[in-house]
């Protein structure tokens, strides 16, 4: 779900308005998928990249999923998960992101954890992009997490 980075005075409220719409659009579907699919979110890995990363992290985190995968992400500074059991999260980002840069995805990294996530951090050479050995890092992460 898009929503704008706008950082004018006046359009910060309209802008939180667009994140709360967008996240629960992203709550309202997540939370349908087990009546449409019959694959509950205990077995379900939501994973995002870049603006989409932050949006994983911000419903992901509320949610009994399976895991969550955050590709060049971020975390949303109004991010207030619930008291209860987190999924497992993979942070995947470049060291040369030019778009989010990585000190946004340490500070995330760091705050899950201080949170008492089970948090699997990895850093590649690589700009605001996702390569081929990123997917097999996300497959292990997929497999390891999914249960029977």
């Amino acid at each position: 779900m898009w929503y704008s980075f706008t950082q004018a005075q006046e359009s910060l409220q309209k802008s939180h308005q667009e994140l709360t719409q967008s996240k629960e659009s992203l709550t309202d579907w997540l939370k349908s998928l087990e009546n449409t699919t019959g694959v509950p979110l205990s077995r379900t890995i939501l994973c995002g990249f870049s603006q989409g990363g932050a949006m994983t992290m911000d419903v992901g985190l509320n949610l009994p999923l399976a895991g969550l995968v955050v590709l060049s992400g971020y975390l949303h500074p109004i991010s207030q998960p619930s008291d209860h059991a987190f999924p497992p999260v993979l942070i995947v980002h470049g060291r040369f992101d030019y778009i989010v840069p990585i000190s946004a995805a340490l500070k995330a990294r760091d705050t899950l954890k201080a949170m008492g996530v089970a948090v699997q951090y990895q850093e590649f050479d690589m700009a605001h992009e996702i390569r081929p050995e990123v997917l097999e890092l996300i497959q292990n992460f997929v497999t390891n997490n999914i249960t029977s």
